[in-house]
């Protein structure tokens, strides 16, 4: 017994550590050395290849492509047909998979469907993205980012709720009852 469930369309290359629970449906492809951790739900037509990690409980809906270069912590959300890139000035007839960039997705984002990634970006913890954004700069903490290019618009808190900060930099999730602070132009989630 593996511990995970592949559908018998699926197609995962040797080399894979696929942790216990993990769910991958049809015609997806995990590719040689990919590390995918715990009650992982990889969607249907999903392409993850080599040397991906994805951590615990990542949510990846279907038709995503994850290139190498990508990791994605724990609790990461990639929605339908969003999609990461891996060189900055691709090229048909230049071989050049000894320039690949990293991208991390830090623990708890969320990345809206058909959203693009661009290279080299880091996403904050908690971060949402919008359906169709386009990311050409690093996101930060607790961000929401939407358009073509990216562009924040406000805080959202760890639940994915808008964040309305007082005068004194604090706000209170409308879920969680959890607070944050809003200070030097960076969210927190705030402490006692």
């Amino acid at each position: 017994m593996s511990g995970y469930f592949a559908h018998e369309t699926s197609v995962i290359d040797s080399g894979c550590a696929i942790g216990e629970g993990t769910k991958i449906w049809h015609f997806s492809h995990i590719m040689p050395d990919c590390v995918i951790g715990e009650r992982c739900n990889i969607g249907q037509n999903v392409v993850v290849s080599p040397g991906v990690k994805l951590g615990n409980n990542v949510k990846v809906q279907n038709n995503v492509s994850i290139y190498t270069g990508v990791i994605c912590e724990d609790d990461v959300f990639l929605g339908p047909s969003m999609v990461f890139t891996n060189i900055s000035n691709p090229r048909s007839a230049i071989i050049r998979r000894d320039q690949y960039e990293e991208t991390l997705v830090k623990k708890g984002a969320s990345i809206g469907a058909n959203a693009t990634v661009v290279c080299g970006n880091s996403i904050g913890e908690y971060a949402l993205i919008g359906a169709g954004a386009v990311i050409t700069k690093e996101v930060l903490p607790f961000a929401l980012v939407v358009g073509n290019p990216a562009k924040q618009i406000g805080w959202v808190s760890e639940y994915g709720h808008r964040l309305h900060f007082d005068e004194t930099g604090i706000a209170i999730c409308p879920e969680s009852n959890d607070k944050y602070k809003l200070e030097n132009g960076k969210v927190s989630k705030f402490v006692l």
